[in-house]
C-alpha cells in the first residue's frame, strides 16, 4: 500500500525505535540479571572483612600458649627458694628457743611470746602487703621483704636484751608477710594445667629451709652460740636479693594497671625463653579500676569462700606450728609417753618439777627434729595425685581429719622411733594441708584482688601462729592432753567448713577481675 513519504519515514522511525527499545530492554534486563548475580555472593564478602579484623588474645591465653619451658624453671628455683628464707626464719623460733631461755632466764610464757610477737608482724604487714601488691605491683612488694627481712634479721643477733629481741623478730615477720606475696607472682606465670603439680613442689624448698637451720642449730650454737647461728641464717636473703632481678613483674598485674607495652614485654621475655610463640594479635585486657578493693572479698560472690579460708588459713598455720612448737616442746622437756627413754631424757624427765631454764637440745633432738623435717616432702606425690584427682577441695577435707587424727595418735604411748614416724607423718600432714590452701587461695581470686585476698588469709593464718605457741609450750607443760585437743579439733571443724566451699578450681583458669 502506497503512503507519504512523511508517514513512510515516519513509520521506520517507529520500527527502529522500537527496535532499539527493544533492545535496551534487553540490555537492562540483562545487567539487572547481572547485579542480582554479583549481589548474591556478598554475604561471604561481608564475612571476608569480618576475618580481616585485627585479631586480639588475654594474658592468660598467652600464658596457656607459651607453655611450660626454661623460664618456668628459673621462676621455680629463685622464686621456690623464697620458701627457703621464710622457713628458716619460722623454724629459727624452734631452734633458738631453748638458747634464749637460758641467756635471759624465761619462763613459758616468755618464750611463747617470741613467737607471738613474730606472728603478729606478720599479720599487721599480710594485708598491708597484699594491698600494696594490687595497687603497686607484686614485684617490689616481695624484693623489699627480701631487703627488710634479711636488715631486721641481722639486727636481731645484736639484740642486748629480751625486750629488743621481739620487737626486732616481728618486724622479720612484716618482711617475710611480703616475701610471701611471691606465691601469688609464681602463681600468675604458671600455665593451669602445671600448677597441680608445680606449686606442691614447693614443700621441697621449705623443707630445705626447715633443715638449714637445724644444722645450724647442730653446728654453730654448740661453738659459735645463736647470735651467729641467726647472722648465718641471713646468707640465703642476701643472695635471693640478687637473684631476683632475673624475674619480672607479673604480666597479670600490669595489664589490670593499664600497663599493656609491659604486658607484652614480659610476655615476649617469657616466649622467647621458652623458645615458643606468643598468640597472634594484639593483647587486649580491660584495666581494673578497683584494684586491691576488700570489698569484694566480702561481696556476695566470695563472701562465703572468704570466710571458709580465712578460718582454714587459721587452722593450717595453728596446726602446722602446732606440730612444730610441740615437737620442740616435748623433747625439750621430756613429756613425751615413751617406753625406751635414754638417759638423758630421763634426767630432764626427773627435773620437771623444778624450774629449769637451760635444757639445750642434745644431738638426739637435733636429728630427731631433722627427720620429721623430712615429712615436708615425704607424701608430695601423694598431694600431687589428691589435687589432680579429687581437686582441691576434697583434698582439704582429707588432709584435715588426717592431721587431727596424727595430733591425737601422738599421745599413744611409743618408742622413741614410733614417735619419731607419728611426727614424721603430721609433719607431711599439715604441710600438705598448707600447700592446698596456699594453691587454692591463688586460683579462687580474680587478679584484680589475689594479692590482697591472699595478704587477708596469711594474716588470719598468723592469728593461729600467734595462739600456737601458748598452747604448745605453756599449756604443754601442764597437760599434754589438753595442749594436743585444740589442734586435733579445729583441723576435724576446718574439714566441714571446706565442703562448704561453692566453688572448686581444678583446671579452672585464673579470673582477671571479678
Amino acid at each position: 500500500m502506497w503512503l507519504p513519504f512523511g508517514k513512510l519515514s515516519g513509520s521506520v522511525r517507529t520500527m527502529d525505535g522500537m527496535q532499539r527499545g527493544s533492545g535496551m530492554k534487553e540490555q537492562l534486563v540483562s545487567a539487572i540479571q547481572l547485579q542480582e548475580i554479583e549481589l548474591d555472593p556478598q554475604p561471604k564478602n561481608e564475612t571476608a572483612e569480618e576475618v580481616k579484623e585485627p585479631k586480639t588474645y588475654s594474658v592468660e591465653e598467652a600464658v596457656e600458649t607459651i607453655g611450660f619451658g626454661r623460664f618456668h624453671v628459673l621462676l621455680f628455683v629463685i622464686m621456690g627458694s623464697a620458701n627457703i628464707v621464710e622457713a628458716m626464719e619460722i623454724m629459727l623460733l624452734a631452734v633458738v628457743s631453748p638458747e634464749i631461755r637460758c641467756e635471759w632466764r624465761l619462763q613459758d610464757w616468755q618464750v611463747a611470746l617470741v613467737s607471738t610477737m613474730v606472728f603478729l608482724g606478720f599479720m599487721v604487714c599480710g594485708v598491708l602487703s597484699g594491698y600494696v601488691a594490687d595497687r603497686y605491683g607484686r614485684w617490689k612488694v616481695v624484693f623489699g621483704g627480701f631487703v627488710w627481712g634479711a636488715y631486721f634479721s641481722l639486727l636481731t643477733s645484736f639484740a642486748p636484751s629480751y625486750g629488743w629481741f621481739i620487737f626486732l623478730r616481728s618486724m622479720v615477720g612484716c618482711g617475710v608477710a611480703a616475701t610471701s606475696q611471691g606465691f601469688v607472682l609464681k602463681t600468675e606465670f604458671i600455665p593451669a594445667k602445671y600448677r597441680a603439680s608445680l606449686l606442691p613442689l614447693a614443700s621441697i624448698f621449705w623443707m630445705v629451709g626447715s633443715m638449714l637451720i637445724i644444722i645450724l642449730g647442730m653446728t654453730v650454737v654448740p661453738t659459735l652460740g645463736w647470735r651467729w647461728m641467726i647472722r648465718l641464717s641471713i646468707i640465703p636473703s642476701v643472695i635471693l636479693i640478687f637473684l631476683f632481678q632475673f624475674i619480672p613483674e607479673s604480666a597479670r598485674f600490669n595489664v589490670s594497671a593499664g600497663n599493656v607495652k609491659g604486658a607484652v614485654e614480659t610476655l615476649q621475655q617469657i616466649a622467647k625463653m621458652n623458645r615458643a610463640p606468643l598468640p597472634e594479635g594484639e593483647l587486649v585486657e580491660p584495666v581494673v579500676n578497683e584494684r586491691g578493693s576488700c570489698y569484694i572479698l566480702v561481696s556476695s560472690t566470695f563472701r562465703r569462700t572468704s570466710l571458709i579460708m580465712w578460718y582454714s588459713w587459721f587452722v593450717a598455720s595453728f596446726s602446722y606450728y602446732g606440730s612444730v612448737l610441740s615437737s620442740s616442746e616435748l623433747l625439750e622437756k621430756n613429756l613425751l609417753c615413751i617406753t625406751d627413754p635414754d638417759p638423758e631424757h630421763h634426767v630432764k624427765h626427773d627435773q620437771g618439777e623444778a624450774l629449769c631454764y637451760c635444757i639445750p637440745f642434745g644431738m638426739a633432738d637435733y636429728q630427731t627434729l631433722l627427720i620429721s623435717c623430712l615429712g615436708e616432702i615425704a607424701l608430695i606425690p601423694l598431694n600431687i595425685s589428691l589435687l589432680n584427682i579429687v581437686g582441691r577441695k576434697t583434698s582439704m577435707v582429707i588432709l584435715q581429719i588426717c592431721s587431727g587424727i596424727f595430733f591425737m595418735l601422738v599421745l599413744v604411748c611409743t618408742t622413741m622411733f614410733g614417735f619419731t614416724v607419728l611426727l614424721f607423718l603430721l609433719r607431711s600432714l599439715v604441710s600438705m594441708n598448707f600447700n592446698v590452701v596456699y594453691i587454692y587461695t591463688a586460683e579462687v581470686y580474680p587478679t584484680a584482688v589475689r594479692s590482697i585476698g591472699m595478704g587477708f588469709c596469711t594474716s588470719f593464718s598468723r592469728i593461729g601462729g600467734m595462739i600456737a605457741p601458748f598452747i604448745a609450750q605453756v599449756l604443754m607443760s601442764r597437760s599434754v592432753v589438753l595442749a594436743l585437743l585444740p589442734f586435733a579439733l579445729s583441723c576435724f571443724l576446718c574439714a566441714v567448713g571446706a565442703l562448704l566451699l561453692p566453688i572448686e578450681t581444678r583446671g579452672r583458669a585464673l579470673l582477671q577481675n571479678s
